[in-house]
């Protein structure tokens, strides 16, 4: 199993940087983490089979982690010709959001040519999704977004955890405890701000999760300023990782 960081970047682009959306694929799975504004355009680049992907999993509705998903289902219809299901999965209220997010950017009914389905994930519970385990916890962002999600999701006997966009929360241990793999954002160097970490607070915050490998994703041009002086890993766009 592999896991490529198709973006990794922030909101406003900090050093270049796509939005957020990783792909994971292995035997058990083919799946996005998110799948932000500019995410199609970043798969494109990295010649990803689009048509082989059969989940996005979501943590929140701010755009650089979920407006890429009209493009996506409007590029599944009219250029791959997409027939296999596609599941987007993500926090209670997505049918709405998605509703709403479609008529913005593509308005009129359109009928697409494969089955997709909508699911919300239920809070604190382990779901099941295809050969996915998933367990979402509710982080510290911005609710009016939606409740804000970390993903624990177990697959092939691993377990991946990604923080979401959040500002530290006691969830964050359970989400990434023991973890082989936890994907972390740090958005800031050393000024904590609301709805975001800092890398002062994780230096303090880490250790306790006991994640065997940790990286660290949307950074601003902050953090992007300092990366000789930060000890722990850091995603790149397109950086690929075994697990």
């Amino acid at each position: 199993m592999r896991l490529q960081f198709i973006g990794c970047g922030d909101a406003f682009g900090s050093g270049g940087r796509f939005n957020t959306c990783f792909h994971v694929h292995g035997a058990g799975g083919n799946f996005l983490i998110d799948c932000g504004a500019s995410s199609l355009v970043a798969m494109k680049r990295l010649g990803i089979d689009r048509n082989a992907i059969d989940l996005v999993l979501l943590t929140h509705f701010h755009l650089d982690h979920f407006g890429g998903v009209p493009f996506f289902v409007l590029d599944a219809q009219l250029v791959t010709r997409r027939t296999r299901p596609l599941t987007i999965a993500g926090p209670p209220g997505l049918p709405g959001w998605y509703d709403r997010l479609l008529a913005a950017t593509f308005p009129g009914d359109r009928k697409l040519s494969f089955e997709l389905n909508l699911r919300e994930l239920t809070i604190g519970a382990q779901n099941r999704v295809g050969e996915l385990a998933i367990t979402p916890f509710h982080v510290r962002h911005d609710d009016k977004a939606g409740p804000c999600l970390a993903h624990r999701i177990e697959l092939e006997g691993k377990v991946i955890c990604y923080s979401g966009d959040t500002e530290w929360t006691d969830s964050l241990l359970e989400a990434a405890r023991g973890a082989d793999l936890f994907i972390c954002e740090c958005y800031m160097f050393d000024k904590v701000v609301r709805a975001h970490l800092s890398l002062s607070t994780l230096r303090e915050k880490l250790p306790a999760t006991g994640a065997k490998r940790v990286i660290l994703t949307h950074m601003s041009e902050d953090m992007l300023s300092r990366l000789p002086e930060i000890e722990f890993e850091t995603a790149d766009d397109a950086k690929v990782i075994s697990l």
